[in-house]
């Protein structure tokens, strides 16, 4: 049996007849750049997420870049970040100049540890993007806290994370919470609709989203060319705008990433009945103040040297496995400027990088592949 990682034709099959309807009536009304696809998308995905503004872009690092740009981060600013996360959340802050500053991973839910964040903080620091990843919440109301008393920035990437809601702690003294999705808690949240994401688009596509709402205008701006009338800029602006067709397509999926983020839910379950008795093999943690919408379905490897044997062994069947994220963004080539500074540090980074394998997960997948895939690592794992 061949089961993919990802399997997209999967996905876009039930409802090809109206996606091709969706991509007609835009070339229809030939509203190919920004227009009123995306508005509505715009419209849709700020009322989805229960935020005042939403701003579609064409890429998740799109969305991070004008995120710190709204925010006036520059030349000889810091923003703490995690090491742990797709490199493209150190993009951004190289983009505007300035520098990434790495923190640990908590050992248990594989987002920012927040109880280490603090050391890392000096007079430059400016930000925290605190990153969703794999599709739960990071410990927002300890980073929150952290930002209000060193008065510094949040940024939420929420591009693995949509619909994600987190138990928020109010601040009135009388311990009261509310549920909020994530990326409306910070200052500014983001987002990547990289096709392979819980709601994808036909090809690239991201979203900024906040309540505030002078950097709702720049943003809008300056992913326009920063025009304030045509041919007149304000400031050095990009062409970040969305297509119509994602802005469309979006709105469609939309109304079907809730139902979809259920059934990843569900196929999580199969797998953490069958795994969470075996020794040596960590099932993912849900972080009692998030909801998970398991983007990924992350085990963990405690035998030195096995995570090989079990991706060649599961290759071998058929069943294709990812590594998220096998080099840690400070050990990349692109930042070994900073890569020394952090040679006895991040040592949970350092040890996800080599422990930790994702499984296929996504709402298509049958029973049948279901049972094939867990029966295949329980025979890797009794040959052991």
């Amino acid at each position: 049996m061949k089961i993919p990682f990802l399997d997209l034709k999967s996905q876009i099959l039930p409802n090809k007849e109206e996606y091709v309807e969706i991509i007609k009536k835009v070339i229809d009304d030939t509203a190919f750049s920004s227009g009123k696809y995306v508005d509505e998308f715009e419209t849709n995905f700020a009322n989805y997420l229960g935020v005042n503004y939403s701003v579609g872009v064409n890429s998740g690092t799109s969305a991070l870049h004008l995120a710190l740009l709204a925010l006036d981060i520059g030349i000889g600013d810091e923003v703490i970040l995690p090491s742990h996360t797709f490199i493209a959340t150190a993009w951004a802050v190289s983009y505007v100049g300035a520098t990434p500053i790495f923190v640990d991973i908590d050992e248990t839910y594989y987002t920012i540890d927040y109880k280490k964040i603090e050391e890392k903080i000096t007079n430059k620091t400016k930000a925290i993007i605190a990153v969703h990843l794999y599709g739960q919440a990071a410990d927002l109301n300890e980073i929150s806290d952290i930002c209000k008393k060193h008065n510094l920035f949040l940024i939420e990437d929420a591009s693995q994370a949509i619909g994600v809601e987190y138990k928020c702690n109010l601040g009135d003294g009388n311990e009261n919470v509310k549920f909020k999705k994530v990326a409306t808690i910070g200052d500014i949240g983001t987002f990547s609709f990289y096709p392979g994401k819980n709601l994808g688009a036909f090809g690239e596509g991201g979203a900024i989203v906040t309540n505030n709402e002078s950097y709702y205008k720049r943003i809008k701006a300056l992913r326009n060319h920063s025009q304030t009338e045509r041919y007149v800029h304000s400031e050095i602006g990009y062409n970040y705008r969305m297509d119509g067709i994602q802005g469309s397509i979006l709105s469609y999926k939309l109304n079907l990433i809730d139902n979809w983020n259920v059934k990843r839910n569900e196929i999580s379950e199969k797998y953490n009945n069958k795994f969470k008795n075996l020794n040596n093999l960590v099932i993912p943690k849900i972080n009692p103040n998030s909801t998970h919408i398991f983007h990924l379905y992350e085990l963990s490897i405690n035998i030195p040297l096995k995570r090989e044997s079990l991706i060649d062994y599961l290759n071998e069947k058929g069943i294709s496995t990812g590594l998220h994220y096998p080099i840690p963004i400070h050990l990349q080539e692109a930042y070994k400027s900073l890569s020394s500074i952090y040679q006895n540090d991040l040592e949970i980074t350092n040890w996800a990088a080599n422990s930790l394998i994702s499984l296929p997960i996504y709402p298509e997948l049958t029973d049948i592949q279901i049972e094939y895939i867990i029966n295949c690592v329980l025979e890797w794992y009794n040959l052991q």
